[in-house]
């Protein structure tokens, strides 16, 4: 347990920042106006991708859908459906968070539109990566306690599942970071936030990376913790 504690304490402190940072800029209202939605429209056209409400009426990946749903902090990009889901907060909202979120969710459209590699691979493994870090950890403490014959097979399972979690994660990073510097961009060159506007919203993003970056390095050390466990038991 040692070995992931310094994560455990990055993600909570990562978690504190996020909500502190969209705490602080979802009050603070732009210039322009424009509300989360719009600012998302705007772009999306922008980047000759077509809104629609049936966006699988489109072929390829060329066509994505917004709407708005409950919850805080819920604001995601499907790629099975191609429909930017944005929480009511950045849907409706007029604030610096609102925008750079709504911007940075666009940009996983823009990733998948146009065909960015991390992302392709990721939507790949990722019913795997799903399936294997469900079933990672039983099958390793199985073989851990029950370590002969089949039983100790099933701890090696168990880690090569998890190591393809750990995997994904890693992955994420550079698909998060890809959208934040796409999103900061368009805000930027589209004149959507002033100058003053775009560095909270960058506070708001790097802020969210944060959490991107603990889970990496939680899922590292808890594979780490997994390896030297096997290596004691054998």
């Amino acid at each position: 347990m040692i070995l992931v504690i310094p994560a455990l304490l990055l993600a909570i402190w990562a978690q504190v920042k996020v909500k502190s940072a969209f705490a602080k800029y979802s009050k603070i209202g732009v210039r322009s106006g424009l509300t989360g939605a719009e600012v998302a429209e705007r772009i999306l056209r922008g980047e000759n991708i077509p809104v629609s409400n049936r966006p699988e009426n489109y072929p390829g990946n060329v066509a994505c859908g917004i709407a708005a749903m409950p919850g805080r902090m819920t604001d995601h990009y499907d790629p099975r459906t191609r429909m930017l889901n944005l929480s009511e907060d950045v849907y409706y909202g007029r604030s610096i968070a609102a925008l750079g979120i709504a911007a940075h969710e666009v940009g996983h459209a823009i990733q998948h539109a146009r065909l960015y590699g991390p992302l392709a691979i990721r939507n790949i493994i990722y019913p795997v990566c799903g399936i294997g870090s469900n079933l990672a950890f039983p099958l390793f403490f199985i073989g851990f306690i029950f370590r002969y014959g089949v039983f100790g097979v099933l701890m090696q399972v168990g880690i090569a599942l998890f190591t393809l979690a750990v995997f994904f994660t890693f992955l994420t990073l550079p698909v998060e970071f890809n959208a934040s510097r796409r999103a900061l961009r368009i805000l930027s060159s589209g004149g959507y936030l002033t100058t003053d506007e775009l560095a909270g919203a960058r506070k708001v993003l790097s802020a969210a990376a944060l959490t991107y970056v603990a889970a990496a390095a939680m899922a590292a050390l808890q594979l780490i913790r997994m390896l030297v466990l096997a290596r004691g038991r054998n």
